[in-house]
């Protein structure tokens, strides 16, 4: 029995390492490098289109449980990760191009994967998994709106943010620091006066915008709402969003400043660094002109410009299932953000999740039950529960978990014994799900 898995990016790749590590053939089916959608620039798999963070890395977030959890279950995109991560303060994030090409390694070397660079434009017979992510090309959307029949969502937008060279950034007008001191002081802050700030919001609340067909601003995610977008809601909304100053203090005057734009280490080398919260579709010389009224980036040389994409996922409560299995074919399951998770490390844990179960089906097990106790059971029931209506891509968190049997004081305190609960269910349930799998060995 063979799978086909469509798509090579965080969810394919982990879909496809889960199933052959249980035995099962897959044909990993990509079309990069023989055609790119217009926000990818590599050939290799699981590129990271947005930011580079995998966000936060303790298990007093959500995310940090979710990691934790995939990483006790053998995750291949966890693992690759903490390879090729870099310094991010609190958070995991990573080398941009090493990671990705880590993963296109260990995929490809894998004696159970076979990948086929092609297009898939119509879903194949058997068994398939569809990961073809939010910029799912125009006649794959099609394929999949004729599988699921009308009325059913199947888009919104996104943006990426803008890279600049660490050498063009002015340290005189910056600090290297990490808000509240939480971990190492791996961010660049680039502070703004009032008078500075004042001036950049007036400017990028009237900058050009890029031409996107059918954008409008209720379109886009709130997690990847463009800097432009936000800065129209109000004179402060960045204040309190991106560029917020809190837990920040800068070393010339030892008091926060009015507004702070952060950046984050983009490479392992950190040659690269990219603006924190800045996804835009501006047009690229007003990205120029604009950010560059940022006095520490005045003289910024921008690597990459912030780009606008469309981005596709499915009414996935009246669709799938909590393992991510179409409910009307059962033999088509779907991962990554298309499905409604948001964010790389949500995706990852829904290939994972998918590529776990159809592996046991296939292999006449009964499911692996990931109660919702854990992340990858909250976020499994998540995008399967009907009572949903008005459903929106969601990352993990914790109000998706149900609460502790008694008080315990303290929002972090409470958190990191929420995850504690979820780690010890985890641990019963390893021997069952690793269940026939091979030793990992390092990379």
């Amino acid at each position: 029995m063979t799978v086909t898995v469509i798509g090579a990016g965080l969810a394919g790749c982990e879909a496809a390492w889960q199933l052959a590590q249980r035995g099962i053939d897959v044909t990993l089916c990509e079309m990069k490098p023989l055609k790119r959608t217009p926000a990818h620039t590599s050939g290799d798999f699981a590129e990271l289109c947005c930011s580079n963070s995998l966000r936060g890395a303790g298990l007093e977030n959500a995310v940090g449980l979710l990691k934790e959890e995939l990483r006790r279950f053998g995750s291949l995109i966890l693992r690759c990760a903490d390879r090729t991560a870099v310094e991010a303060g609190g958070a995991l994030a990573v080398d941009r191009q090493g990671f990705s090409a880590l993963v296109t390694e260990q995929v490809r070397s894998h004696p159970r994967i076979r990948v086929r660079a092609e297009e898939v434009t119509a879903l194949p017979e058997g068994e398939v998994i569809v990961a073809t992510g939010p910029l799912t090309s125009e006649p794959m959307a099609e394929a999949i709106q004729a599988l699921i029949g009308p009325g059913h969502d199947l888009h919104f937008f996104d943006a990426a943010a803008p890279l600049v060279s660490f050498e063009s950034v002015d340290m005189d007008s910056a600090f290297f620091a990490s808000r509240y001191d939480k971990g190492t002081p791996d961010y660049i802050n680039c502070p703004l006066s009032e008078e500075e700030y004042r001036a950049f919001h007036a400017e990028l609340t009237q900058a050009q915008e890029a031409e996107v067909h059918g954008f409008e601003d209720q379109q886009v995610f709130e997690g990847c709402m463009p800097v432009e977008v936000m800065a129209r809601r109000g004179v402060d909304t960045l204040r309190y969003g991106p560029l917020k100053p809190r837990g920040l203090r800068d070393p010339r005057t030892g008091r926060e400043p009015y507004a702070v734009v952060q950046l984050r280490k983009d490479n392992a080398q950190g040659s690269v660094y990219n603006l924190v919260g800045f996804q835009t579709h501006l047009k690229f010389p007003e990205q120029k002109r604009v950010f560059s009224m940022i006095p520490a980036l005045r003289e910024a040389a921008f690597l990459r410009y912030g780009v606008m994409h469309r981005n596709t996922y499915l009414d996935s409560p009246r669709l799938l299932n909590r393992y991510y299995q179409l409910k009307s074919e059962p033999r088509v399951s779907f991962a990554g953000q298309m499905t409604g998770v948001e964010g790389y490390v949500e995706s990852a844990a829904s290939g994972f999740l998918a590529g776990v179960e159809t592996a046991r089906r296939l292999l006449g097990l009964q499911p692996a039950d990931f109660p919702r106790e854990t992340a990858i059971g909250a976020l499994g029931l998540y995008i399967s529960d009907e009572t949903v209506r008005d459903f929106q891509p969601m990352n993990i968190n914790f109000g998706l978990i149900p609460p502790l049997d008694h008080r315990v004081k303290g929002k972090r305190n409470k958190n990191a014994e929420l995850s504690a609960r979820s780690l010890e269910i985890v641990e019963t349930m390893r021997e069952t799900v690793l269940a026939g799998m091979p030793e990992e060995e390092p990379i």
